[in-house]
């Protein structure tokens, strides 16, 4: 690994030093960049402003930027929307590498230390190209500390600290999605096992997160999009007619409407096995482990989170509470300010809020 390019994964990876207020986290996903600025006021933190800018089609290939020049063009669009010229921003969860290790030694370098001369062990990566980031979750047996880490192909690291770069944007620090979604969805101190579906255009999302830490962590190729295709091939309208049939209709019985429940269920049922198949495996390891506790409740974020019937059908099939999230969980309280951003929009923002909060909330 280069000088230059250790300087630069420290830089990235790092604990923020002191910043000055706004924070800002900025989300570049599949589908477009999205920024959220937040501000202090007298009764806590507040969503000041916000921006999305969509990519055009081809600009991702398989989780990696192809087209460096559309994304640079959507980040110059989207922060100068939302006044931000600096802030967090987070690595693909898709790309990432998730472990946990048991290490001995008296703080995190020395910890690091011990993850190094195992890497090669811990992701399917040359450690050469490999940069990571650890955090302690706790004694293990014996004295030692366990940690968890997250491991990413430094191409991904050098590519994104480029885009940024060029759109003459800051980076205070670079993180898994996940992590950031946690931080947002999860009240502060929250000590709890819970599952995150984030149901994005293309993709959903799944991390299992134990006391706001990512501990497991997958992506389902398939997202809410699908369920929109479904509605246009049946009703044949167009895209946005269909979204708005959509957001009407749900995945809610009602009489007359068994046809099209039918047609979205056939699409839906998809993202449920696949998310219950990585639930089950979860909480089936963790009745032979004393590692892990089971998953208690489930929270829906992404885009496609606030489908009418959506937790409800979740629910049924999982067995433990599913509710949709709250993106402004550890901000202030409604009793001091409104969001003017739209409930459903917002659960779009949870990672973009999730970065912006690294720098108030560890």
């Amino acid at each position: 690994m280069s000088s230059i390019f250790r300087e630069r994964v420290r830089s990235a990876f790092a604990a923020p030093s002191y910043i000055s207020l706004p924070f800002a986290g900025i989300d570049i996903s599949t589908s477009g960049v999205k920024v959220a600025r937040l501000v202090e006021k007298p009764h806590g933190l507040i969503l000041e402003s916000y921006a999305q800018t969509l990519f055009p089609a081809g600009v991702f290939v398989d989780g990696e930027i192809t087209d460096q020049s559309a994304v640079v063009a959507a980040l110059v669009s989207a922060t100068k929307q939302a006044q931000v010229t600096s802030g967090n921003s987070a690595l693909s969860e898709s790309k990432s590498y998730l472990f946990d290790i048991q290490v001995s030694g008296r703080n995190k370098e020395e910890h690091r230390i011990v993850v190094e001369q195992h890497l090669d062990e811990l992701v399917p990566l040359p450690p050469i190209e490999t940069a990571f980031d650890i955090v302690d979750v706790g004694l293990a047996e014996g004295g030692d500390t366990m940690v968890a880490g997250i491991g990413f192909a430094r191409r991904m690291v050098d590519t994104t600290l480029a885009v940024f770069d060029e759109a003459h944007v800051s980076i205070r620090a670079l993180e898994g999605e996940t992590f950031a979604m946690a931080r947002a969805l999860l009240p502060d101190g929250d000590e709890s096992t819970a599952l995150l579906i984030d149901v994005g255009k293309t993709t959903t999302k799944l991390a299992i997160v134990q006391n706001r830490i990512p501990r497991f962590a997958t992506t389902i190729s398939i997202g809410g999009h699908s369920l929109t295709l479904a509605v246009q091939k049946y009703f044949g309208v167009t895209e946005a007619e269909a979204r708005k049939v959509k957001a009407n209709k749900g995945i809610v019985s009602a009489p007359g409407n068994e046809e099209y429940l039918a047609a979205m269920l056939s699409t839906v049922s998809v993202i449920r096995d696949e998310i219950l198949r990585h639930l089950e495996y979860w909480q089936d390891k963790v009745a032979h482990s004393n590692a892990h506790e089971p998953v208690s409740h489930a929270i829906l974020a992404g885009g496609n989170a606030s489908l009418r019937g959506f937790s409800e059908y979740l629910e049924g099939a999982f067995h433990i509470p599913v509710t949709p999230g709250d993106v402004f969980t550890n901000l202030a309280s409604r009793d001091f300010w409104l969001p003017t951003l739209d409930y459903t929009e917002s659960l779009a923002y949870g990672t973009a809020i999730g970065l912006a909060l690294r720098d108030r909330i560890t």
